[in-house]
């Protein structure tokens, strides 16, 4: 007997006409006529770097229009496939029906989780920092299977990615990893991942194969526009350069093009090594230590609320946002939401949008709660 989808299908259908009010689609239409316009004029390419800023966003803006148009249209499609498949009894026409409201119901997730987006940065692109936590070399074996995973969900997102510092363990995995994701709504995305991992499985290094518990903490930042200042002293630098490493500490480089700058009065530390030209490694790092000190100046303001790259916790037991179990049985829960699956291979390979979005959704209903909250 063939499944009536229908009511499904009005569920999609609902959640699409909501997300209509929260996308501002008219001011969107509005906003892209403008930049459409501004493209037009001679004098557009005469500054390279505002006019690719420009042509950014409005490349964003017709990504995030035309899918939900495409969504609005796939569901009158998918209520017409539906009629037709039950009318006339078409099984195949019902497998496809679930094959595209699958599809569709996963195109509605990232489109809602878009529409919940409000910050400054929210729809640029981010900083990414993975760092080993308790655990020695074990950690680290665990920070570069997150970095693997991360990579893998940005393909899927067809995100670019750039490593600026990956260096190897002294045995195994990485020592540390900082990474730029470009893709839209990349920083709001990502968000989600902010805190602590953890991992329990049976050690690959312990030769009595007994259980191990290891962490690695994600960190999050912007990358903040160019039209941002933030007022950096020279006699506050100390940069050092320095021959990119490989495995094992071995030199890939036959010149000193990595850098390492270090920020005197504040003690962060910067470095960047996977360009070949030290200038550019150079100009990297002075990127990311301009939104490490805005972050910095952002939380002596709201000392309370740490709003750019939440709530820090030391790398270790009860700190976590989300367990991986590999042993004794398999699984992966978020603390925060309570979401879970028992297919960790799948997580670990990128597949981690029911997390991300489950976030994201819990994330928003706590605001409203909140704010219903306060206002009582």
């Amino acid at each position: 007997m063939i499944q009536d989808r229908s009511t499904d299908i009005a569920e999609i259908r609902q959640r699409v006409e909501r997300m209509a009010e929260y996308l501002h689609l008219d001011a969107k239409r509005a906003e892209i006529a403008a930049l459409e316009e501004s493209t037009a004029k001679p004098d557009f390419w005469d500054d390279q770097s505002k006019a690719q800023t420009v042509m950014a966003a409005l490349s964003g803006l017709r990504e995030e229009v035309n899918s939900y148009e495409e969504a609005a249209s796939a569901v009158g499609d998918l209520e017409v496939a539906n009629e037709l498949a039950v009318a006339g009894e078409d099984e195949e026409l019902a497998r496809e029906v679930e094959r595209e409201l699958t599809d569709l119901a996963k195109r509605v997730d990232g489109l809602e989780v878009a529409s919940w987006f409000s910050g400054e940065f929210d729809h640029g692109d981010a900083i990414v920092t993975i760092t080993p936590g308790q655990g020695g070399l074990e950690a680290q074996d665990w920070s570069e299977m997150l970095l693997k995973m991360y990579l893998k969900y940005a393909a899927r997102k067809k995100w670019k990615v750039d490593i600026h510092d990956a260096p190897e363990g002294v045995e195994l995995g990485i020592d540390r990893a900082v990474f730029t994701v470009h893709g839209r709504n990349a920083y709001g995305t990502l968000q989600s991942e902010v805190g602590v991992h953890r991992l329990v499985r049976i050690s690959p290094t312990d030769e009595k194969k007994r259980r191990q518990t290891t962490f690695a903490g994600i960190e999050v930042l912007p990358v903040l526009p160019e039209d941002i200042e933030i007022a950096i002293n020279d006699d506050d630098l100390r940069i050092d350069v320095f021959r990119s490493s490989g495995p094992g500490g071995q030199s890939v480089n036959t010149t000193d093009s990595a850098v390492r700058i270090t920020h005197v009065p504040t003690g962060i530390v910067v470095s960047v090594q996977n360009e070949k030209s030290q200038h550019k490694n150079r100009d990297t790092a002075m990127s990311i230590l301009k939104s490490r000190l805005y972050e910095l100046e952002e939380e002596k303001r709201q000392a309370e609320i740490e709003e750019l790259r939440g709530e820090r916790k030391d790398i270790t037991f009860g700190s976590q946002i989300r367990n991986y179990v590999l042993y004794p049985y398999q699984m992966v829960k978020d603390v925060r939401t309570g979401i879970e699956t028992g297919n960790v291979d799948a997580v670990l390979d990128g597949d981690i949008d029911e997390f991300v979005v489950g976030y994201h959704r819990w994330r928003v209903h706590q605001e409203e709660a909140a704010a219903v909250s306060s206002g009582a």
